[in-house]
């Protein structure tokens, strides 16, 4: 949901998408979640040619596991959202677990003149106006979607109740367990990036999945990416960071990869005597159908 100008390390073109894939992977990521965008503008875009030629780019270049969205971005309807995945049959994709308002604008209120383009203004100002629509009947559908093509959904939880909504569907027999979920906290309109949230998140996680599921925590903007990703670390969890949450590796530096932020993680988890898996190692942890398995 970020727009490019906001930073001009964020990766735009497909040539620029893959090599940052890459060199997350190189830094020590295990994962790689992807969006892509037009070329030419760099607008967020669900074109399943952009996304096969991204996936296919970095397959060739490494054993990364492969995430797509099928967030998408604002405007995109939910068959244009989750076509990754009869299209492509990933191997993992993300999997929005509830509706809520999801403002941006406040980017556009903090930007100079110059900084954006018209487009980006449009976009960023829309949000006042924007509900992330994920139903109990989209959810569903996607359920179903996730089934056929073989690929496991990483939740991303950004409210409590999104919580009770997996629940839904794994009493309905729709997601099997054990289940994999996000907390993405700090996104206007869901719950704050702080530590008793991500606690809270965690508790009512446990109460809900007992021992049927693993998590992880992605923490919007610049300190809560690292604190949250520090609580991970000491409790079990897992970590996310990259430029579409966070824009600086410290309050002085903004971030000029995506492989400069994977590389403050892994330095971070080497405080507590925890090392990044290997993709492999990570497809036996979440029971990954494997690389050669994709449709890509």
């Amino acid at each position: 949901m970020t727009v490019p100008g906001q930073s001009a390390a964020i990766p735009i073109t497909p040539d620029e998408i893959i090599e940052s894939a890459v060199g997350a992977h190189e830094a020590g990521a295990t994962i790689v979640h992807l969006h892509v965008r037009e070329p030419e503008t760099g607008k967020p875009s669900s074109d399943i040619g952009l996304f096969r030629e991204v996936v296919s780019g970095i397959k060739e270049r490494c054993d990364v596991i492969v995430q797509p969205t099928t967030g998408g971005g604002k405007g995109m309807s939910l068959e244009e959202r989750a076509a990754v995945l009869p299209e492509l049959e990933p191997e993992m994709a993300t999997f929005n677990t509830g509706s809520f308002n999801f403002g941006l604008f406040p980017i556009a209120e903090r930007g100079n003149p110059g900084d954006f383009e018209d487009w980006e203004v449009d976009y960023l100002e829309g949000t006042r106006d924007y509900i992330f629509r994920n139903t109990f009947a989209d959810m569903e559908k996607v359920c179903a979607m996730f089934r056929e093509s073989g690929a496991k959904p990483e939740l991303e939880a950004y409210d409590v109740g999104h919580l009770y909504n997996i629940k839904y569907l794994i009493d309905r027999g729709l997601l099997d367990t054990p289940v994999h979920v996000q907390f993405v906290l700090g996104v206007m309109g869901a719950n704050a990036a702080t530590i008793e949230q991500l606690m809270h998140m965690r508790r009512t996680a446990m109460d809900l999945f007992g021992d049927g599921f693993t998590w992880s925590a992605a923490g919007v903007g610049y300190p809560a990416e690292y604190h949250l990703a520090a609580m991970c670390l000491m409790l079990g969890g897992h970590v996310r960071v990259g430029l579409e949450d966070n824009l600086r590796v410290s309050r002085k530096k903004r971030a000029e990869t995506n492989a400069e932020l994977v590389e403050k993680a892994v330095a971070l988890a080497a405080m507590f005597d925890r090392e990044p898996a290997t993709p492999d190692e990570a497809r036996g942890v979440f029971g990954l159908k494997g690389r050669s398995a994709v449709a890509f």
